[in-house]
């Protein structure tokens, strides 16, 4: 036996009338289809527009990334035209204080006259490695190196972005980045010495570069196995590491 059904009838002016009939049972199957697929037309809609916002949004990250890698790569250029004005600025100071007696300077450190070159004596070619490995703040020791070299260096809290320069004159034989020290610049001094600076945010310098004492090359950070923004410093003596404080004074 049938279910109830609903009859249509269209009466045209022109024709004879047409019956429909559709059972209850079809028409709430119908009623249904049609709420599930509005259902569905909603949601696309809703979805889309979320993902259009999204893609506008990651649009705007994506330009503002590419401005922050150009601005990154212009840093190591500014240090090394930081490094040559330093050195031409310590030059023309040296003419007005050949003793050394001149005002120290507000903008470049070390103080002018760090970098005066005479006949027999250059500081900047100093190859002992004996001199502070930051610019502007001494810094602040937090571990020093251990008995069993577990740790073979000097940590030094400072803030990101400060100058670390070479503690001695010498060539660069390591620059690169890794997980452990992250972005690093080793330096043989050619008598016996090397030295390393790690967890830079940037280096200035490239594999087999000279450089002088007190040099800029890198800016400090915390890449790598780091807990925050500071220097690790080492100093090797024919490859076996020594306590820097042992030749270097802190300011």
């Amino acid at each position: 036996m049938k279910g109830p059904i609903m009859r249509i009838i269209f009466v045209p002016e022109t024709s004879q009338s047409r019956t429909y009939e559709i059972s209850y049972r079809r028409l709430r199957m119908l009623r249904g289809l049609a709420l599930g697929l509005s259902v569905a037309v909603t949601f696309l809609i809703v979805t889309w527009g979320y993902m259009a916002s999204r893609v506008v949004h990651m649009v705007e990250l994506e330009a503002e990334v590419a401005l922050m890698r150009a601005d990154q790569e212009r840093i190591p250029g500014l240090l090394r035209q930081l490094g040559a004005v330093e050195r031409q600025y310590s030059d023309i100071l040296a003419l007005f204080a050949p003793d050394g007696t001149g005002a120290p300077s507000e903008l470049w450190l070390p103080p002018p006259g760090s970098f005066r070159r005479s006949p027999s004596d250059d500081e900047g070619l100093d190859s002992r490695p004996d001199s502070w490995p930051l610019a502007d703040e001494s810094g602040a020791v937090t571990r020093r190196i251990d008995e069993d070299e577990a740790h073979p260096g000097l940590d030094i809290a400072i803030p990101t972005g400060s100058y670390i320069r070479a503690a001695g004159a010498g060539r660069v034989s390591e620059v690169g980045e890794d997980s452990t020290y992250g972005k690093y610049v080793r330096i043989d001094h050619d008598n016996g010495y090397e030295t390393l600076y790690a967890h830079a945010s940037d280096t200035s310098v490239e594999l087999g570069e000279e450089v002088r004492k007190n040099e800029v090359i890198a800016l400090s950070g915390s890449t790598g196995v780091s807990t925050g923004p500071h220097l690790h410093f080492e100093i090797l003596l024919e490859g076996v590491t020594i306590d820097p404080l042992e030749l270097v004074e802190q300011p």
